[in-house]
């Protein structure tokens, strides 16, 4: 991440007036892909963080999921936090095990420390490559965090600008462990189906079996907003492509988006990804379960 040189830019909060779906989820669907922050207080915002968020805390996160019917979580430490992980742990140890968690680490981190996150519930770290957010990682510090997490059978969380994603893709196949691209490459739904960023995307999912992708981040991907429509074609042919190799998310609170969704509307989306019912509790249920060790899925 880089050092900030001005004012931090503050964003807005989620939608406080979550919407319950339309679309009752599977028991033990969990939600891959969210944040907790702060409160800051408590959990204190690093100084070179990009922007500052308001609290998005456990308890508004624990009331979301009981809203839209979501039993377990994954939480993504976000880079508001630093490696700072104490936010994800803290809930994961008053979860009863429906919370896993994905790190945020650095090269000062040594193998004790990715075995105590283990202990603790993480079973993955992230890495950012987005232009926003600090861009490409010292890719040395990169190849030793993953040589470091293979041995727990952690995945990678990867989070790429969509034009970015081509120069990547040869590096990508060659990981030793699972990886997984957020937000669905973060394509542009204008770009249509035949960009060569989505390409990218689908030739990877097609020849490495060790890709996975959230289809999380539909207001990202949308040209057109809400409903949020115009990015259905795109998680439809993910899913095509590899249907054990999928995940959903929320990405709740939704920090740095355009047009602010509401979760509820999100939850109703999926029928439209996956209108088949085994499709469904494979996405929401048994591939989280695999990926992140859950147990009785």
């Amino acid at each position: 991440m880089t050092l900030q040189t001005g004012p931090i830019k503050s964003i807005p909060g989620p939608d406080p007036n979550t919407r319950t779906p339309a679309f009752k989820l599977p028991p033990h669907s969990c939600d891959t892909h969210c944040h907790i922050f702060g409160p800051g207080d408590v959990y204190p915002y690093d100084p070179k963080r990009s922007y500052t968020p308001p609290d998005a805390p456990l308890p508004a996160f624990k009331a979301l999921h009981a809203k839209l019917g979501v039993e377990r979580a994954v939480i993504v430490n976000a880079s508001v936090h630093g490696t700072d992980n104490r936010v994800a742990l803290d809930a994961i140890a008053q979860s009863n095990g429906r919370y896993r968690a994905v790190a945020n680490i650095d090269g000062t981190i040594d193998e004790k420390g990715i075995e105590e996150l283990h202990e603790g519930g993480f079973r993955g770290c992230r890495f950012n490559f987005v232009r926003h957010l600090g861009g490409v990682p010292d890719m040395k510090v990169f190849d030793r965090i993953v040589a470091m997490v293979t041995p727990f059978g952690w995945h990678i969380d990867l989070h790429f600008d969509a034009i970015d994603l081509p120069q990547y893709a040869d590096m990508l196949s060659r990981l030793p462990v699972p990886y997984t691209i957020d937000h669905m490459g973060r394509v542009q739904a204008n770009e249509g189906l035949d960009q060569l960023p989505f390409r990218t995307l689908i030739d990877l999912m097609e020849r490495d079996e060790k890709c996975w992708v959230k289809i999380c981040g539909a207001e990202r991907v949308s040209t057109a907003g809400p409903p949020f429509h115009d990015a259905v074609p795109f998680a439809r042919k993910i899913l095509e492509t590899a249907p054990d190799r999928v995940i959903w998310g929320t990405d709740w609170p939704h920090p740095n988006v355009k047009v602010m969704p509401n979760d509820g509307d999100l939850v109703d989306l999926i029928p439209l990804f996956a209108p088949e019912p085994e499709l469904q509790h494979k996405v929401l249920v048994e591939n989280p379960a695999r990926l992140f060790d859950f147990n009785d899925a």
